[in-house]
């Protein structure tokens, strides 16, 4: 496996439909290609068995992402030549004991505020990072995450408010730091970049491991993103 270097351009894929982690990335200089796994997360998680530590989960459910965008991206014309990342990333709420996701609905939502509100969660997000070299991956580098969220207690009207506007249904936990639900955080204890969906430091160091300075993927700065 060779350095990557400005010049041998690195294109990013990001395996993920989130919005917050492609905006993160945009903010941080890098401009990435999107694809959708559409993993069936049900599934790996039930494949890993009973009693796996929350860690784990996201962090196999991370990887599972990563390889199949790796599979298809290794399979594309455009992707045959040259030096191409994967990041996958999955994010889930461990609070009271138990690990949660999206909740998908208002009901699940507003049951899952009645634990948070006035309480603390640890946000974890499992990152992978797969580096493909003439569409055979040659690298591979993954682990996770974890920040201490500390819920305020929204007033009754406002979480209503904020369960109708149907941002929080579709994100782990019930919750965005970077959007109305910002509100009723107070306050952080580690890397807010990973509460947002993508710790910046983390994949830096992931991507240091499968040889690919973040320079190269800066756009307009030697990445061909």
């Amino acid at each position: 496996m060779t350095s990557a270097s400005p010049a041998h351009p690195v294109r990013l894929v990001l395996a993920s439909r989130s919005p917050a982690r492609l905006a993160l990335l945009r903010a941080a200089g890098v401009d990435p290609i999107v694809r959708v796994s559409d993993v069936d997360e049900d599934a790996v998680v039930t494949s890993l068995g009973p009693g796996v530590a929350h860690t784990v989960v996201v962090t196999e459910l991370a990887t599972a992402k990563a390889e199949v965008i790796a599979d298809a991206v290794a399979a594309e014309t455009e992707f045959a030549v040259g030096t191409v990342v994967i990041v996958g990333c999955d994010s889930m709420l461990s609070i009271g004991g138990s690990l949660v996701g999206k909740p998908h609905d208002v009901d699940t939502a507003r049951n899952r505020w009645s634990v948070m509100a006035g309480s603390a969660g640890e946000l974890l997000t499992g990152h992978c990072v797969l580096r493909l070299d003439d569409g055979r991956i040659t690298a591979r580098a993954a682990r996770h995450s974890g920040t201490v969220v500390r819920f305020g207690t929204p007033d009754p009207d406002d979480l209503e408010a904020y369960l109708a506007s149907g941002e929080p249904l579709s994100v782990a936990g019930a919750f965005t730091l970077d959007g109305l639900g910002g509100w009723f955080v107070d306050g952080i204890d580690g890397d807010p970049s990973s509460v947002v969906g993508l710790g910046l430091p983390l994949v830096r160091r992931l991507l240091a491991e499968v040889n690919v300075g973040i320079s190269t993927l800066w756009a307009g700065r030697g990445g061909d993103t």
